[in-house]
């Protein structure tokens, strides 16, 4: 296929665009490359034949127009958004404009592309979601996320996706587009950008930094693998039914204090201090405003109707993860000087 991946030099755009092109498919990466893009995450591929690479704002109707007749993609694959919880506390305009204007705009042009091109039948636009717009969960286990939850979004940045993920629905019901949609847990794993909570937890670890944790680190989240991700979104863009959505989970749920011990105990054993652990760093700060208690996906769906499960524990996915930031650390140096990396956002 050949592919229009929207924000492709961002954390799960290049993972996707990276597994894509290494798949032998023909990729478009168009990104505005905002603060948290990065070209060094596709860097691996930009030497292909097989991709190339487009700046334009997913906002900017004309761009949008130009390079759909100018590249005659299979598929979109609208990964482009802002994600922070906590910038979309302290600056929810930017969620707003990013992640619902420029839906809109990205559906549109893609409805032209279609009709103009006499809609082909194996053309799909396939919008990347995420789990918090079904808000918070219980502490239930037996209770979980599934494709038919009710959305309760709780934050700027969930409700700017909720909305987003309605829009899609509704170009599908309205004018026949074929659309397909995925919603995400919370990912980790090479090139996060370092102001998400793995990644802050390493980096403040190995520079001796306190490692903050909001609340008492009950919150509750299920972790996925970038790369499992990506599998997993090259497989809906290709084999999921038209209309259909479909939650992607890792299967690894964990309370953010387990979490950050656990990446303490991999950093002692890869990175070990004289006479100390990394736990010792752990600080308790101030819990972020209306911070969901839990989220959990039911994966049900994908395995049983695509067969896709993730293929690493979230112990195993972390090794592979600080593994990659201790040898990778020209990439995150170069990135600690961007606009609010280091800074505690989102207090309201």
């Amino acid at each position: 296929m050949k592919l229009l991946v929207t924000g492709g030099a961002g954390f799960i755009g290049s993972a996707v665009v990276r597994l894509a092109v290494a798949r032998g498919n023909e990729v478009v990466n168009l990104d505005a490359l905002t603060y948290a893009a990065c070209l060094d995450n596709v860097a691996p591929v930009s030497d292909s034949p097989l991709y190339s690479f487009e700046q334009a704002d997913i906002r900017d109707r004309a761009s949008l127009d130009r390079i759909f007749a100018a590249h005659e993609p299979d598929a979109v694959m609208h990964l482009a958004a802002e994600s922070h919880v906590d910038r979309s506390i302290d600056g929810p305009g930017e969620f707003i404009e990013t992640n619902i204007t420029g839906t809109y705009q990205m559906l549109e042009a893609a409805r032209k592309y279609w009709l103009d091109r006499g809609k082909p039948d194996g053309f799909r636009f396939h919008h990347i979601s995420t789990d918090e717009v079904y808000g918070s969960l219980p502490a239930d286990p037996s209770m979980k996320f599934t494709e038919d939850t009710a959305y309760d979004p709780r934050s700027p940045y969930s409700a700017s996706k909720a909305s987003s993920d309605h829009l899609v629905r509704a170009w599908f019901e309205t004018y026949g587009l074929p659309v397909v949609l995925t919603n995400c847990s919370n990912n980790y794993g090479p090139y996060h950008f370092p102001e998400k909570l793995i990644p802050v937890i390493i980096l403040n670890a190995l520079a001796g930094k306190p490692l903050p944790i909001y609340g008492d680190g009950s919150n509750v989240r299920d972790w996925l693998y970038v790369e499992d991700h990506a599998d997993a979104l090259l497989l809906v863009v290709e084999k999921g039914a038209t209309g259909r959505s479909y939650n992607i989970g890792g299967e690894n749920e964990r309370t953010n204090l387990e979490l950050v011990k656990t990446l303490c105990a991999i950093l002692d054993d890869l990175r070990p201090l004289p006479e100390a652990s990394y736990a010792d760093q752990i600080t308790f700060v101030t819990d972020r405003p209306g911070h969901d208690a839990r989220y959990a996906i039911d994966p049900t769906r994908i395995r049983e109707e695509l067969g896709w499960r993730p293929s690493v524990t979230v112990e195993e996915g972390l090794r592979k993860t600080v593994e990659w930031y201790l040898d990778n650390e020209r990439w995150w140096r170069a990135l600690q000087q961007r606009h609010g990396v280091g800074e505690r956002l989102g207090t309201g």
